[in-house]
């Protein structure tokens, strides 16, 4: 069979860990084609090998029947190959343009290019403002500017890491029809993606990957979600429980008529009010660059001055700083795990610490050194880090094992009102059904638990109620039970009422 790519024997071991055993199979001219595994995997590397931006210890790869040495990135978009990255490979200081210009050959017409931006944007329904700087953005819209920059360099192949997890499902669909034009006119796509459901809908074929070697090459649309799931951590994945909940009567946390004049991501609150009690979740969801940064702003104390307007059990705290409000009881687990939720270079140890200090690992103004490797060791076990032990590295872990390790650090503060950005975002089937469990247990212990996700599959499995922001505005937070995932969407969207 001709194959656009073809992987034989691609072999990578860093230090005792073998990332890539042997793995073999090939990408057709014109299919889209799905790589699926658990977190830890070896997906990620097995990407960085196909776009120079790791080298294999043995193997080769071959592109349109030839092999192919691939010593950089800029090797593999000469050939013909794109690649969206999960973690963004973008530079914070400069603009959208400027971000862009810098895949594309040769010298530009910065207003032209800034035009083909909006175009595109407008085409693919990914809009974005080339003239924003890049720290301004959510991480949605950052994704967005990935997207759109592969997208203008018009790759032979395209790789896409977890592209749709920060789309409304309409917004997904256009850009399912997108992929499928590309592949239409002879374009390969190699897909990843945690949503075996999108898979199954999508993909004309998936190579499944389990502790770095390929345990199977199938039709997705020939097998059910579970048997994918299956495949993939080699048994049937836990399924998430939830139990009524039982609520207090005064709220834990409180906004009320919450309006800023601006924040730094462009988007601006308008009478934002929201109540969440002990005992239950409640679920915020909207379309990145909605107001849910700025929202997160106000809650977790990065918005000064708003005396009356944030309540920790009605004491007003809109004054109060990050560290005061975590002293109150308020933890909070941000969407970006590396930079902010954990310190890339520092250790699991030293990362607990960051947020865990409260936790008797310091006593009389010293840090207990033992102390806090227990407590590392204790999220590491409970939660199932995969990890070499709380001497690691954070970089050095999977998206998924780095958000279990931070959620669970967070919880370990045993907190009054946890706030969670994008829980699952990237992290496989097991991992994602563990958390969400973590999540609806500690709220049925007592915790207000707020969660802001783009997910919606997500919200309708935990929350209990749910509200949808847009431009700065939130809706009435209803029962979950009492709306659907089509309403939700919409609303995302802007066109209902």
């Amino acid at each position: 069979m001709s194959y656009a790519l073809e992987l034989r024997a691609i072999t990578k071991r860093y230090g005792a860990t073998l990332a890539n055993d042997a793995i073999s199979f090939g990408v057709e001219a014109g299919a889209i084609h799905a790589v699926l595994g658990e977190n830890g995997a070896g997906k990620s590397t097995l990407l960085k090998i196909i776009y120079g931006a790791q080298r294999a210890d043995a193997g080769e790869v071959l592109w349109q029947g030839k092999p192919v040495h691939l010593p950089n990135p800029a090797a593999a978009r000469r050939l013909g190959i794109g690649m969206v990255y999960q973690h963004f490979a973008l530079f914070e200081t400069v603009s959208v343009v400027d971000n862009i210009a810098v895949a594309l050959d040769g010298r530009f017409d910065r207003p032209a290019l800034s035009r083909r931006i909006r175009d595109l944007g407008e085409r693919y329904g990914l809009p974005v403002d080339p003239g924003r700087l890049l720290h301004d953005l959510s991480v949605g819209e950052r994704q967005r500017v990935e997207i759109l920059r592969c997208l203008l360099q018009e790759p032979t192949l395209l790789i896409l890491d977890e592209p749709t997890s920060v789309l409304t499902p309409q917004a997904a669909a256009m850009l399912f029809e997108v992929l499928r034009r590309l592949a239409a006119e002879g374009r390969s796509i190699l897909y990843i993606s945690h949503k075996l459901e999108e898979i199954r809908a999508l993909c004309d074929r998936a190579t499944i990957l389990r502790a770095g070697r390929v345990s199977a090459t199938v039709r997705p649309q020939e097998h059910t979600a579970l048997e994918l799931a299956r495949l993939m951590i080699g048994a049937s994945p836990p399924v998430v429980a939830r139990t009524g909940a039982v609520t207090e009567p005064m709220p834990r946390l409180e906004l009320r008529d919450v309006s800023t004049a601006h924040d730094a991501r462009g988007t601006a609150l308008r009478g934002v009010s929201l109540a969440v009690h002990g005992g239950e979740i409640v679920g915020i969801a909207g379309v990145s660059g909605s107001g849910q940064a700025a929202l997160l702003d106000c809650v977790t104390g990065q918005t000064p001055g708003l005396p009356s307007s944030v309540r920790l059990d009605g004491e007003p705290v809109g004054h109060w700083g990050p560290g005061a409000r975590r002293a109150r009881g308020l933890a909070f687990v941000p969407e970006e795990r590396l930079g902010c939720g954990a310190v890339p270079d520092m250790t699991l140890a030293q990362n607990g610490l960051l947020t865990g200090y409260r936790t008797g690992v310091v006593r009389r103004g010293l840090v207990r050194a033992a102390a806090v490797r227990r407590f590392a060791e204790g999220i590491i076990e409970r939660f199932g880090v995969r990890c070499s032990g709380p001497t690691a590295r954070a970089a050095a872990l999977s998206g998924g094992n780095l958000q279990k390790f931070i959620v669970g650090r967070e919880i370990g503060a045993s907190p009054r009102v946890l706030v969670v950005a994008q829980p699952t975002w990237g992290v496989d089937v097991a991992a994602a059904a563990f958390l969400r469990q973590s999540l609806i247990d500690l709220s049925r212990r007592g915790t207000a638990v707020l969660v802001v996700s783009e997910e919606l599959d997500e919200l309708f499995e935990i929350c209990d109620r749910i509200a949808v922001m847009f431009a700065g505005q939130l809706s009435t937070a209803v029962p979950a039970a009492a709306t659907d995932r089509d309403a939700v969407g919409l609303r995302m969207a802007g066109v209902a009422a």
